[in-house]
């Protein structure tokens, strides 16, 4: 009886239906890298729509983009930046123990999340106000009827002078541009925002002491997640602000 008390034996930070902790991670380590995959094709498929709409308008997606702001769109650049190279030292700090490295450069992770999507918010508030929407949006200077445009989006609008010179089709497919601006901006802001939560969980299970040399997986997979959020918004940030 001892002895196969003794084989059964498991560490507290392995599941029981894993052999040990080696399988434990390699099965996760599948796991993360299975989603991640399907998250690139779902992205990869809004990035073919853009690609295609974009070959058939260049003129259209080039005069859009110039209402989109560079500065603020390379700053968030710079921020997700930041925050996967904490992501990266904080694997670090979880495998060897560090406690309390680990929640600091968690939190760093956590306030550039936050910046990035301040900074975004920014960007969505002057679009809204300028009426810098889709077509179909009563607030949007691009419609069809340039008629049906609120009046205070008229008196506040830098774009309003230039959208009355546009053609009725002209004005539809910069609508369009930014109906995909905010499409692919939204997707990947939430998924922004689901990292967030997920620092945030990270941070609390650091706190009661989860992570050490031998459980430190929530975290190399978190930060896994994290970089392809990062890397989405690098591939995000040429294809939509910087169109020569």
């Amino acid at each position: 009886m001892t002895d196969s008390a003794t084989t059964h034996a498991h560490d507290d930070n392995v599941a029981h239906h894993f052999d040990d902790a080696a399988q434990q991670f390699e099965t996760g380590k599948f796991g993360i890298w299975t989603f991640l995959l399907t998250e690139v094709l779902f992205f990869s498929g809004l990035f073919v729509v853009y690609s295609t709409l974009r070959n058939n308008n260049p003129e259209v997606f080039a005069y859009a983009a110039r209402f989109l702001d560079t500065k603020l769109g390379f700053l968030n650049t710079c921020v997700l930046l930041l925050s996967s190279f904490t992501m990266a030292l904080g694997v670090r700090n979880a495998m060897l123990g560090q406690k309390k490295a680990l929640s600091m450069n968690l939190l760093i992770t956590l306030l550039c999340a936050a910046g990035f999507m301040g900074i975004k918010y920014q960007e969505y508030s002057h679009k809204y106000h300028e009426g810098l929407l889709w077509s179909g949006s009563e607030h949007s200077v691009f419609q069809v009827n340039l008629d049906k445009v609120l009046p205070e989006v008229k008196e506040h609008s830098s774009a309003w002078e230039d959208a009355q010179k546009l053609t009725p089709e002209f004005r539809t497919e910069v609508g369009l541009f930014f109906a995909i601006y905010f499409c692919l901006t939204g997707l990947h802001g939430i998924h922004v925002l689901i990292g967030m939560i997920m620092i945030i969980w990270l941070m609390m299970r650091n706190a009661r002491g989860d992570f050490g040399p031998n459980n430190f997986n929530a975290v190399d997979f978190g930060a896994l997640y994290w970089h392809l959020v990062d890397l989405i918004w690098i591939f995000l940030f040429p294809l939509l602000y910087l169109i020569a």
